[in-house]
């Protein structure tokens, strides 16, 4: 029982670091955006990708500590 107390850990560490990162990622997309209107396509394409790669690292961190 104790291996998967810790395995919720890592699940919930995982969860929480996705979602700071996405946050932040959009706080920074939007005030670029804000700054330069005109670049709004290429900020919101790179956003976009940045999002997904952070995402990604919170799923592989959620099906690691699964796997334990």
């Amino acid at each position: 029982m104790e291996a998967m107390d810790v395995t919720v850990i890592g699940y919930g560490l995982a969860v929480i670091g996705a979602s700071i990162g996405i946050a932040l990622a959009a706080y920074s997309a939007s005030m670029a955006t804000a700054r330069q209107p005109e670049m709004q396509p290429k900020i919101f394409t790179t956003f976009i990708l940045g999002a997904a790669f952070i995402e990604a690292l919170g799923l592989i961190g959620f099906v690691l500590a699964l796997m334990k």
